[in-house]
C-alpha cells in the first residue's frame, strides 16, 4: 500500500531525523542529526524529550503504513509539546477528520517563527498544497530539497508526492537517489515498485517487492503492497496469498482486509467481496474510512448490474456523509452515481447534488474541493454533450478550463479537463484533435476507450493495439474499471490492419 491522502504525501522515517531540543538557549542537539549547521537531514524542533520520542515512533509507524497509529502518535506528541509545529502539521495532513485537519494546519502555521528554516519550508509545502496553492507549495518543496539534498526521506517524500501528481518519471529519479544513499530504504523500495508497476514493468516491480519483504519481514505492508502489485498484473491468487500473509502478521491491518475485497471484486466473486468489505468496514479507523469502504462494497452491486441496489447503497453513503459533516464523501457518492446512470437527466441531477455538497461543506480542504469539482465538471461536460445540451456543455467546459488554468500544476485537475475536452471532440468526430487531450488522461478507462476509437479512426493501428492491451489489462478496483474494462474484454479484439 502507498498512502493516498489528497496528494499522496508520505512522511519520512524517524530514524534519520535531526531533532532540536529547546529547553534552553544552549540546548544540545540530538545525536540523530549532528550540529545545526552541518546536519544533512531535515531537523525537527521540540522542547520535550517525550514528544520527540512519540513523534519518532509515529514516523516509523507511518513509514510502515500503520496510519492511524501514526496519527495517534502525532496527536500525543502535539499534546506533550503544544509548540511542536511538525506534529501539528502531520496531524493536519493525515487525519481523516476535516475539522481537525483545518485546526491543526492553522496551529502549525502559527508556529512557523519557532522552527528552523527547513521545517518552515515543510509546513509551507503541506499547507499550501492542502489549500490548493500548488505553485508556492511546489516552490517550498524544491527549496527544501535544495537545502537537504542528501536527506533520503525528503527525496522519498518528494517522489511520493510526484507519484500522486502522475509524475512517475521524476518520482522514480527521486527514489533512485534515495536508494543510492540507502539501498535498503524500505519506503523507497515500496514506492519505486509502484512506479515500475504503473509503467507495466512488473518484473522490476516484483524484484523491488522481494527486497522490500526481505528488509521488513515482520511488517504487514510489504505483503500488502506485493498483493496490490500482483493484482495489478492480473495474478489474483498471488494477490490473495500476500494479503492473507499481511493479515497473518497483523490481523488489524485493514488495508489488506480491503485488498481481499477489492481482489475478489475484480475476480468476479462479488458475494465474497462483500463479506471481505464488511470486515473492513467493521474495522475502519474513522467515519471517512468507513464510508470509503462502504462505497467499495457498493461497487460490487454495480458489477452485478444491480443498479437499483447500487443506487440505494450510494444514497445511504451520501446521507450518512451529510450527517457526519463529510462533504467530500457526500460529493463522491453522488458523482459516482452520476457516472453509471443510464439517463443523462438523472446523472446531471446527481452531479448538481455533488456540487452542492462541495459548495455548502466547510470541513474540506481547498485542494480536495478543487479536485472533486474538476471531476464533477468533467462528467457534466460529457453528460450534457451526450444529451445534446450544447449550452450546458460549453458552460461546463469553460468552467473546467478556468479551474484547470488556475491549477496548472495539479495533474488531477488537468486530467479532468483533458478528458472532458477530448470527449467533446470525439462527439464531434474530430478524432485527430481529440487524441492529444485523451493522451493526457491515458490511465483512465473512459479515456482509454475513446483513445482506442480515435486511433482506429486515424489509422494509428499500432497505438490502438497498445491502448487496447492497456485497457484490457487494467486491474484496479475503481468504478471506472467496473464500467469499462469487463465490457472491453468481452469484445472481440480488433485486428491490426
Amino acid at each position: 500500500m502507498i498512502r493516498r491522502i489528497c496528494i499522496w504525501l508520505v512522511v519520512w522515517g524517524a530514524c534519520g531525523l535531526s531533532v532540536y531540543a529547546k529547553e534552553s538557549k544552549d540546548a544540545k542537539v540530538s545525536t540523530h542529526g549532528g550540529s545545526r549547521t552541518s546536519s544533512k537531514i531535515l531537523p525537527v524542533t521540540t522542547s520535550s524529550a517525550k514528544a520527540r520520542e512519540l513523534f519518532e515512533r509515529a514516523m516509523v509507524d507511518y513509514e510502515n503504513l500503520h496510519l492511524e497509529r501514526a496519527t495517534t502518535g502525532w496527536r500525543a506528541a502535539a499534546k506533550e509539546d503544544p509548540d511542536f509545529a511538525l506534529a501539528h502539521a502531520w496531524v493536519a495532513f493525515n487525519s481523516r477528520d476535516p475539522q481537525e485537519v483545518m485546526a491543526e494546519r492553522e496551529r502549525a502555521k502559527g508556529l512557523l517563527e519557532k522552527v528552523t528554516p527547513g521545517e518552515r519550508l515543510m509546513i509551507h509545502w503541506i499547507a499550501n498544497v492542502q489549500e490548493g496553492k500548488f505553485i508556492p507549495g511546489i516552490a517550498a518543496m524544491n527549496d527544501m530539497l535544495a537545502m537537504y539534498p542528501k536527506d533520503k526521506r525528503l527525496l522519498y517524500l518528494a517522489g511520493n508526492w510526484l507519484m500522486g501528481e502522475n509524475g512517475n518519471e521524476p518520482a522514480q529519479k527521486m527514489f533512485e537517489r534515495a536508494l543510492s544513499i540507502d539501498k535498503n530504504y524500505p519506503a523507497a523500495l515500496n514506492d519505486i515498485a509502484y512506479v515500475y508497476a504503473r509503467n507495466r514493468q512488473f518484473e522490476k516491480a516484483f524484484e523491488a517487492m522481494d527486497r522490500y519483504v526481505a528488509v521488513l519481514p515482520t511488517e504487514p505492508n510489504p505483503h500488502d503492497s506485493y498483493g496490490e502489485l500482483l493484482r495489478m498484473a492480473g495474478n489474483f491468487d498471488g494477490a490473495l496469498h500476500h494479503y492473507r500473509m499481511a493479515l497473518k502478521i497483523d490481523p488489524e491491518f485493514v488495508s489488506s482486509q480491503l485488498g481481499l475485497g477489492d481482489t475478489y471484486a475484480l475476480m468476479g466473486n462479488q458475494q465474497q467481496a462483500r463479506i471481505e468489505y464488511d470486515k473492513a468496514v467493521l474495522n475502519a479507523s474513522s467515519p471517512a474510512d468507513r464510508l470509503d469502504y462502504t462505497m467499495q462494497k457498493a461497487l460490487t452491486l454495480l458489477r452485478e448490474n444491480n443498479l437499483a441496489d447500487a443506487d440505494k447503497a450510494f444514497t445511504a453513503v451520501a446521507e450518512e456523509a451529510h450527517t457526519q459533516n463529510l462533504p467530500l464523501a457526500e460529493a463522491q457518492a453522488h458523482r459516482r452515481m452520476a457516472e453509471y446512470q443510464s439517463e443523462d437527466a438523472a446523472a446531471l441531477q446527481h452531479l448538481e447534488a455533488a456540487e452542492t455538497a462541495l459548495k455548502n461543506g466547510k470541513a474540506i480542504s481547498e485542494s480536495d474541493r478543487q479536485e472533486e469539482t474538476s471531476r464533477i465538471l468533467r462528467h457534466r461536460v460529457i453528460r450534457a454533450s451526450h444529451a445534446g445540451n450544447q449550452e450546458l456543455t460549453l458552460t461546463a467546459l469553460h468552467d473546467l478550463e478556468t479551474v484547470a488554468n488556475l491549477n496548472s500544476r495539479n495533474a488531477v485537475i488537468q486530467s479532468s479537463y483533458h478528458a472532458a475536452a477530448g470527449a467533446v471532440l470525439m462527439a464531434k468526430q474530430k478524432y485527430a484533435e481529440a487524441i492529444p487531450h485523451l493522451e493526457e488522461d491515458e490511465d483512465d478507462p473512459f479515456s482509454m476507450q475513446l483513445l482506442s476509437q480515435a486511433y482506429s479512426q486515424t489509422d494509428a493501428n499500432e497505438k490502438m493495439h497498445l491502448v487496447e492491451a492497456r485497457l484490457r489489462g487494467t486491474n484496479v478496483p475503481t468504478l471506472e474499471q467496473a464500467l469499462v474494462v469487463p465490457a472491453a474484454r468481452s469484445r472481440r479484439p480488433v485486428n491490426l490492419r
